[in-house]
């Protein structure tokens, strides 16, 4: 049996006529979709953003609720990080969610930096876990690919395709539009 060529495959597949190719023991490739409520946060000391999004088979993602955690400068970071985990464990109680889904902190300008995002990332995550919560991380690459279509996308150009994938014409602060992204990538990219 002759192998067509490249050009008779193109043919074929343009008129409509090229049969797929049967593969014995093939896995399915269609993925379960996301059903539940997430919480995603994007965390920081000062502006920790929280967007509670739920997720129902064949039906848009609806936003539950979103809100910045903000504390004032003059306080020190203990109470930074007790504030954000009173927040986080609050929404946890209130609104049972399924799954945490939390932005990695990737590039940090320095050191202090850092450890200050690391602070914050950290009471998030023991808030979700004191209360059993399975907690997922993305980093910002993976969120913005996954909710924009391209990896280095603006937070503006984020906040602008959350308010059209969540369907109202709220205007979320950028914060709270980078946690509803975080929970989108998560319900967008989750594998059962």
């Amino acid at each position: 049996m002759a192998r067509a060529s490249v050009r008779q495959l193109w043919k074929a597949k343009l008129e409509g006529t090229l049969a797929p190719k049967e593969w014995p023991d093939a896995p399915t490739l269609q993925r379960t979709p996301f059903v539940g409520r997430v919480l995603g946060i994007d965390p920081s000391l000062r502006g920790t953003g929280l967007a509670l999004v739920e997720f129902a088979a064949g039906r848009q993602p609806v936003l539950l609720h979103c809100e910045t955690v903000k504390v004032p400068a003059r306080h020190a970071m203990a109470f930074c990080l007790a504030e954000i985990h009173r927040a986080i464990a609050r929404h946890l109680e209130q609104y049972a969610p399924r799954h945490v889904a939390l932005e990695q902190t990737i590039y940090v300008q320095n050191f202090q930096t850092a450890q200050i995002l690391g602070a914050a990332r950290g009471a998030a995550i023991a808030a979700a876990a004191l209360r059993e919560v399975e907690t997922f991380e993305y980093p910002p690459l993976r969120v913005k690919q996954a909710v924009v279509g391209r990896g280095h996308a603006g937070k503006e150009q984020v906040a602008r395709t959350v308010r059209t994938l969540l369907g109202h014409g709220l205007t979320l602060g950028l914060d709270e539009s980078d946690a509803a992204a975080v929970a989108l990538c998560h319900a967008f990219t989750w594998r059962e």
